[in-house]
């Protein structure tokens, strides 16, 4: 058969319109199947997750992660049965993936560090932590930075990747916590007594425990100050309350008992003072 001056070959022009059509069906029945199979098993490993208690922040970002790189895989698939040449598509999108983590390499840091704060926990929402030198309260975990509310209300925002390197102290870890007390006290003063007067203190305190018992110890020979330090352990809530507490009544009975709490002070020894002081009082001596 001739059309336009050109000779066609109706047997093959529909083998090859059976074939395209053909293969246009099955690049369909892959995206609408692997579509249905990629959203179970994205759903299979949202309940796995669920169920090793992952962090919801996550497990919302795994399984979109998860679901984007099965659709992503389905497309290729269908795009091959079309007949559509996959190695360079899949060129573009890793030349594409490269040039963005360029681009975010201290936001994927941050990523990164956010995934391994969510998995081992070294702190959650709710606990009061110190990283570097702030101390606060965890409000707020993503997989970029961390939010901590101190003491004064002030929202500090922390890079993840500044915590993966920094030291952690979780306060809210363990349920009790020891309050730590230094009181200075004269070099005169009754040791013996002071410490009685401090045990009796915080043993009167409902907040401090019977058991461990409250320990005064001396810890140090100061300049000024013989330093008695008392230890006594409370829960993680009352540890701030106790403190304060503590502080007032041990002025208090301190005072009450005539113990002094020294002023820091220093001793000046000017050398030939003596002989001066005589000399002036020699010559002031004199009848004139």
């Amino acid at each position: 058969m001739e059309f336009l001056g050109f000779t066609v070959d109706i047997a093959t022009l529909t083998e090859s319109s059976l074939h395209l059509v053909t293969r246009v069906i099955l690049a369909i029945l892959i995206l609408v199947i692997g579509r249905w199979l990629a959203n179970k098993i994205v759903k299979l490993a949202q309940g796995l997750m669920i169920r090793s208690r992952l962090d919801d922040t996550v497990s919302s970002f795994l399984s979109r992660l998860l679901h984007g790189v099965l659709l992503i895989i389905v497309v290729l698939a269908a795009l091959s049965k079309v007949g559509v040449q996959t190695t360079s598509v899949i060129a573009i999108l890793g030349g594409a993936a490269l040039a963005v983590g360029l681009a975010l390499k201290d936001q994927l840091s941050n990523f990164a560090a956010g995934i391994l704060i969510v998995i081992f926990r070294p702190f959650v929402r709710g606990d009061v932590v110190q990283i570097s030198s702030y101390t606060g309260k965890v409000t707020d975990i993503t997989l970029i930075n961390t939010h901590i509310t101190t003491t004064n209300n002030h929202d500090v925002v922390i890079p993840n990747s500044d915590i993966s390197t920094s030291a952690i102290i979780n306060y809210s870890s363990l349920p009790n916590r020891r309050v730590d007390i230094t009181v200075g006290i004269g070099y005169d003063a009754n040791i013996k007594a002071a410490k009685e007067v401090l045990l009796a203190v915080a043993k009167a305190n409902p907040l401090a425990f019977t058991d461990p018992e409250p320990v005064v110890r001396v810890t140090n020979l100061g300049d000024n100050s013989v330093d008695l330090t008392l230890n006594v352990w409370t829960s993680n809530d009352d540890w701030w309350t106790l403190q304060c507490e503590l502080l007032e009544d041990f002025k208090v009975a301190l005072d009450d008992n005539n113990i002094d709490i020294p002023f820091p002070q220093r001793k000046i020894h000017v050398s030939g003072l003596d002989s001066l002081v005589n000399k002036d009082s020699a010559a002031n001596s004199k009848p004139d």
